[in-house]
């Protein structure tokens, strides 16, 4: 098993969802087969625009044949395992590439920095996933009843170094998994209501919003950011319950089952479609609104 680099752009050809699978083709299958079992590091190219760089991480649980593709293969995530970065990791750090395996004997970037698929070192992959998970500049969660209160004084060890092994176990509590997941989606939405159209901050300087998945961790939905949405307590508290929905267009929908449907259209912000990203690829995917109709929504 070894540590590897996937390179994935959001406007990409190949049959890729980050949190599922990885299209790629028969070149590279020795290199991804060697990282079945475990973790990899996803990076967008500094090509496309608004790149994230590297921007998270998963680990390969299997790797088969694409059927629907002669010649091509699909890289399976194990499930639950994908993570997006709370700070996407430049390609470039203060003294060189923070990738420090792409350079020659020269100290100059060599052509595996051009491979789709390349193996990276413990050392490597320490580096970045630790710049892409540090917690600098935490969105604390609310104090309220549905969210937990924090250990502020913890202190979070995402790495473990086993050194009768030679590869570096990475463990993710589901504290960390949360906090992240928060990070992200409130940037993305930029700690403002979905729903709502609100951008309320407490006293203490905290977002008055909650980062929602889409599909529920409890029903096998990733921690990535086109699963999350940002929304307000109430907002929120209708949304689990399948009083309000979303469409794939985004517009909101209202379960015939609300007992006051007046005021629930009262607090929609005046589009009738909840407030999107600025980045495209950072939206609800439909997969996963289309889970919601299906098994929460009531119709």
């Amino acid at each position: 098993m070894a540590f590897g680099v996937f390179i994935h752009r959001s406007d990409s050809i190949y049959d890729d969802s980050p949190a599922e699978q990885y299209q790629f083709p028969s070149q590279y299958l020795r290199r991804v087969e060697a990282c079945v079992g475990d973790w990899i590091i996803y990076y967008e190219p500094s090509k496309v625009a608004e790149t994230r760089g590297y921007f998270a991480i998963a680990r390969v649980q299997q790797v088969i044949p694409d059927r629907a593709t002669s010649g091509m293969y699909l890289a399976l995530i194990e499930p639950g395992s994908y993570l997006d970065f709370a700070n996407p990791v430049s390609f470039n750090g203060p003294t060189g590439p923070v990738e420090r395996g792409v350079l020659n004997e020269q100290g100059r970037i060599s052509g595996r920095a051009q491979s789709a698929v390349r193996p990276v070192s413990s050392d490597d992959f320490d580096r970045i996933c630790g710049l892409g998970l540090a917690d600098n500049t935490p969105l604390l969660p609310r104090r309220d009843d549905d969210v937990p209160p924090l250990d502020l004084n913890e202190k979070q060890k995402p790495f473990i170094f086993e050194h009768h092994r030679d590869r570096v176990s990475l463990t993710l509590s589901r504290v960390l998994r949360d906090r992240v997941f928060r990070r992200i989606v409130l940037r993305a939405y930029d700690e403002r209501c979905a729903i709502t159209g609100l951008k309320l901050v407490n006293g203490m300087g905290r977002a008055e919003v909650a980062a929602a998945h889409i599909r529920p961790v409890e029903a096998n939905g990733p921690d990535i950011i086109s699963n999350g949405i940002a929304l307000s307590g109430t907002a929120h508290w209708m949304f689990d319950r399948g009083l309000i929905g979303l469409a794939d267009n985004l517009e909101i929908l209202i379960s015939r089952q609300t007992n006051d449907s007046d005021g629930v259209r009262s607090i929609i912000n005046k589009s009738g479609h909840a407030l999107p990203p600025h980045r495209l690829s950072d939206r609800p995917h439909p997969h996963f609104l289309k889970w919601h109709r299906e098994h929460c929504f009531k119709q």
